[in-house]
């Protein structure tokens, strides 16, 4: 349970990273102040595998359409998908992928929209930043050196997620210790060495809390996990780069209000001091953080 003493615990055992702050800078025309502004990420699912139906949009004109509400919702960058992570969801081949994002972010782009394309397929991430995407939202460790020179090329930033396993599709367990972050904290720090030395300046860190581990199939041990990365990401952001949160649904807890997952995690990674919080309920998470940043 969160109480205030867990709380009070937490940040006096680890007040050294309490007052850390992470690198800024602009994608696109846009500069992103990550140490005094959180930044939301909505998300457009192409894919009909995902199971957030809000999300999915079938066609490019709904895309398109649901980019430009996202935003005026509050959404800072759109995140485009096309193929789900879930491990029942149908693969699709890099030419399929390609002719899914690419249209859209064509369109988004010339709106003026800011764009993240998740992939983990070099060809498709080429193709996606000489499309306009604004950034690379890297789901698997295989092409990973290749992907950072890319984005560097190009001035765009990457979301390195951390995937235990070649890609979010490929995955088997993953390590839990009783202190997550410190997992963490070593894969990031070696993929960061990795990035820079491949040019890459922008850099988005993610702990990879939406992808499908076979041992975190129960709701409970998912969620516990989910909480502690939360509220310890204050932690991650001592290795000098803004952390990106993907916010649950926890449907075991919440079913029919399901909708109302995403708004209470985002406290809880708030508290934590997450910098990007990945939505598919923009509006909401957006009337929560300004609801905190009121106090």
């Amino acid at each position: 349970m969160v109480t205030l003493e867990h709380l009070a615990h937490l940040y006096t055992e680890h007040r050294d990273f309490a007052s850390a702050r992470v690198k800024e800078f602009a994608l696109g025309d846009t500069f992103f102040a990550f140490n005094s502004r959180p930044t939301i990420m909505g998300v457009i699912n192409l894919s009909p595998d995902s199971w957030y139906r809000e999300s999915v949009c079938l066609t490019q004109e709904q895309a398109i359409l649901r980019a430009s509400v996202l935003r005026a919702q509050g959404a800072d960058i759109i995140d485009l998908g096309a193929e789900s992570t879930l491990e029942t969801a149908s693969r699709r081949s890099q030419s399929e992928q390609s002719a899914k994002l690419i249209p859209v972010i064509e369109a988004i782009r010339r709106a003026g929209i800011l764009v993240s394309a998740e992939t983990y397929l070099p060809t498709v991430a080429r193709a996606c930043l000489e499309a306009g995407a604004n950034v690379l939202n890297l789901t698997g460790s295989i092409h990973n050196r290749e992907i950072y020179a890319l984005a560097a090329a190009q001035g765009a930033a990457v979301i390195l997620c951390h995937v235990q396993g070649p890609t979010a599709r490929d995955t088997g367990d993953i390590h839990i210790s009783e202190d997550p972050v410190a997992c963490l904290y070593e894969y990031f720090s070696r993929e960061i060495e990795i990035a820079t030395r491949c040019g890459l300046e922008k850099l988005i860190l993610d702990p990879g809390l939406g992808f499908y581990y076979q041992n975190l199939k129960d709701g409970s041990a998912r969620i516990r996990y989910q909480m502690q990365v939360f509220l310890n990401t204050f932690r991650l952001r001592s290795l000098g780069f803004p952390v990106c949160n993907a916010l649950p649904h926890a449907f075991e807890h919440f079913g029919e209000e399901v909708r109302s997952a995403e708004p209470f995690f985002a406290v809880i990674a708030a508290l934590g001091h997450t910098d990007v919080f990945r939505t598919h309920e923009v509006p909401k998470i957006n009337a929560v953080l300004s609801a905190l940043t009121e106090y």
